[in-house]
């Protein structure tokens, strides 16, 4: 009889942990067409969106030399905002300058295959090297400080925590807000300095002479509800090295908390 008790309270405890994903792969309904999301990632479409491939990677990694971020387990409804941003020009590619032609030239059912695409894309999380990047000479933050503000935040200079809207080691807490665990240094670092000067534009009236003259023109303001752009607004060039260098080597699971993202 006690054999039988400690038998099903394992079981119980098994389907408490795999229910997440389960769940989550039941009522994940997918936006699009996943098949020709691929076809245009890996071939392009005609003259006017060449192969994403090309520049983010055949498994969607991205390229650190180049800045594009990685896409692989990108929330799906994060990447269709992105796109959509993009083709209306609420959001600005100041990195390679073509993300706005391409995403314009995608129907937006084309854009949704896209989306569905990038979503289903499983490579391994392997996030920036970055000892070639500090061999190039690249400035590279501390991943130990970093993970600091990603987990408790910083009260006293009223940042939150990261994993607030983000979840465990930036692997998304939903299909609102984005992944970024795993993600590329380059694009991590780039992507937290556009939007704190988005953060800057919006707040220029209040800035001193000397802080405006700092402001460069790259900004992002297509965050939502100016979230980031606060949280950003309050990061030190140090703060954004170092949570840049801590979320690009974070792992979506660890021995204690071995269950998948909840968006997968």
């Amino acid at each position: 009889m006690k054999r039988v008790m400690i038998t099903a309270a394992l079981v119980a405890v098994a389907a408490w942990f795999v229910a997440p994903a389960v769940a989550s792969a039941s009522t994940h309904e997918r936006l699009g067409n996943l098949d020709n999301g691929r076809n245009i990632f890996q071939n392009g479409k005609g003259d006017d969106v060449p192969a994403c491939a090309g520049c983010h990677g055949v498994d969607g990694n991205g390229n650190d030399e180049i800045g594009s971020p990685r896409l692989a387990y990108q929330v799906d409804t994060y990447v269709l905002k992105q796109l959509t941003d993009f083709a209306n020009g609420k959001r600005t590619d100041d990195t390679m300058y073509q993300m706005n032609d391409i995403a314009a030239a995608l129907t937006p059912e084309e854009r949704k295959d896209m989306a569905t695409y990038v979503h289903s894309l499983k490579s391994p999380y392997l996030g920036s090297n970055l000892d070639q990047l500090r061999r190039d000479g690249a400035k590279i933050g501390d991943p130990a400080k970093g993970k600091m503000i990603v987990e408790y935040g910083a009260p006293d200079r009223d940042i939150p925590a990261c994993k607030s809207c983000h979840g465990f080691h930036g692997r998304s807490a939903g299909r609102m807000y984005p992944a970024i665990g795993g993600q590329n240094y380059v694009y991590l670092r780039h992507e937290l300095e556009s939007l704190r000067n988005g953060w800057r534009g919006f707040k220029s009236t209040t800035l001193t002479k000397a802080q405006n003259s700092d402001k460069d023109d790259n900004e992002r303001t297509n965050d939502y509800m100016g979230q980031m752009r606060y949280v950003a607004g309050k990061l030190t060039d140090e703060d954004i090295a170092n949570v840049a260098a801590f979320l690009t080597l974070a792992k979506p699971t660890s021995p204690g908390n071995p269950r998948s993202p909840s968006h997968m």
